[in-house]
């Protein structure tokens, strides 16, 4: 168990108001939970709340969720950040980004804390006890790009298109997707990709990685489902172990990650033995 799902009992998951005031959906069946971005009248486009939001449910979903499916409602993934969030007068309550700035309230180390909270949003995504599937119809722009880019697994619909705003606007990404962009198609396509601010469509993006399968439209949610259960069917405890060897693969040495696969299987063949003991 997670340490975030240890904190569970110590907080409260979000509220129905709470979740709409977000702009989000979440249903928790069993072993999956669905968060669905639900703003279709700004085109699923986030905000501050949304992103401090969706860290809350990271927090406190229930210890036995092994899946997380993120979607948008309707034909549209999420345009991205809020633009309103730029503007003195903010959005729905939530201060603007710029005021304190504008004033000369917020100073460098607030408004780092500040980006780091938003960016609890998406770093539980990779959480080593979760699977998360981005499923991905429409456009993805920025920030919804980034989010995509937080998932294990982004399942998109033939219609799907992928961009990277935040440089057109004179920003840069910064909710956690440089990493796993550069990560998947290398720092130079990753550059182009970024400094154009071009859309990549779903074609491209199963060429070049960023898709773990593209599927029609009305062929998504079977897919997704589909996942759902091969993912569920292989064993919980070795899906962690596994996942967590994958994640610190990359940055090991061949000697290092030997010797954290010998430690992982050692665990795993030391709770299989216990469990037959138990049972005979």
């Amino acid at each position: 168990m997670s340490q975030a799902q240890q904190e569970t009992g110590a907080r409260q998951a979000p509220t129905e108001e709470e979740l709409t005031r977000a702009g989000l959906r979440l249903s928790v069946e069993g072993a999956v939970a669905r968060i669905t971005i639900a703003r279709p009248e700004r085109r699923n486009a986030m905000t501050g709340r949304t992103w401090t939001t969706m860290a809350h449910i990271g927090q406190t979903l229930p210890g036995d969720v092994r899946i997380v499916v993120i979607s948008g409602e309707g034909d549209i993934f999420s345009a991205g950040i809020d633009l309103n969030m730029f503007t003195p007068e903010g959005v729905d309550g939530e201060r603007s980004i710029i005021d304190g700035l504008a004033e000369g309230t917020t100073d460098d180390a607030e408004l780092d804390a500040y980006i780091a909270e938003l960016q609890e949003g998406f770093r539980w995504l990779r959480r080593p006890d979760l699977v998360t599937i981005a499923a991905v119809r429409g456009h993805a722009i920025g920030a919804g790009f980034q989010l995509a880019l937080s998932c294990d697994l982004r399942i998109l619909a033939d219609d799907a298109r992928f961009c990277m705003k935040e440089p057109a606007l004179g920003l840069v990404p910064d909710l956690t997707g440089t990493k796993p962009l550069v990560d998947i198609v290398g720092v130079h396509r990753a550059v182009e990709i970024c400094l154009t601010a071009r859309k990549v469509g779903a074609e491209e993006s199963r060429e070049i990685g960023l898709a773990t399968l593209v599927v029609g439209v009305d062929e998504l949610d079977g897919a997704v489902d589909d996942a759902i259960a091969g993912l569920l069917a292989v064993n919980a405890d070795a899906a962690v172990a596994t996942k967590a060897l994958l994640q610190q693969a990359a940055d090991n040495t061949l000697e290092e990650q030997c010797a954290a696969e010998r430690k992982a299987q050692a665990g795993r063949l030391t709770a299989m033995v216990k469990a037959m003991t138990a049972g005979s």
